[in-house]
């Protein structure tokens, strides 16, 4: 398959393609005598993976590893459960955190209401 129908049928850029194929996602693809990128029919797979591991919330590199220990063989959901525990506490992290700073936006804006604005010298009324 040349690259287009790739990206065409994984439902990514051509540039996304050759992305994933620099940092590890895919494999080196072979090369034509024009020099065109060849791949075959289990990169469309492989990138629909990496994209749906991707929107679970695990990084790249967390990708790239996971389809490592995936191709190694060994790989099941008991061993690879702490990718996604990993994924979980990172997100109630971000979620604490964005508490956190709407608990503050909040308290501002109540101050900004009442004249006391922290963000100008002067009263905001």
């Amino acid at each position: 398959m040349r690259i287009g129908q790739v990206a065409s049928e994984a439902g990514v850029s051509v540039d996304t393609v050759r992305f994933y194929e620099r940092r590890g996602v895919l494999p080196a693809a072979g090369r034509r005598p024009s020099g065109y990128r060849v791949f075959d029919a289990t990169a469309v797979e492989r990138i629909r993976m990496a994209k749906a591991l991707q929107e679970l919330g695990l990084t790249l590199d967390e990708v790239i590893d996971a389809l490592a220990a995936h191709d190694a063989g060994g790989a099941t959901c008991e061993s690879e459960r702490w990718r996604l525990e990993a994924v979980v506490d990172r997100i109630d992290a971000k979620m604490a955190e964005l508490v956190r700073a709407r608990r503050a936006a909040v308290e501002s804006l109540e101050d900004c209401r009442a004249g006391q604005c922290r963000f100008a010298q002067a009263s905001c009324r």
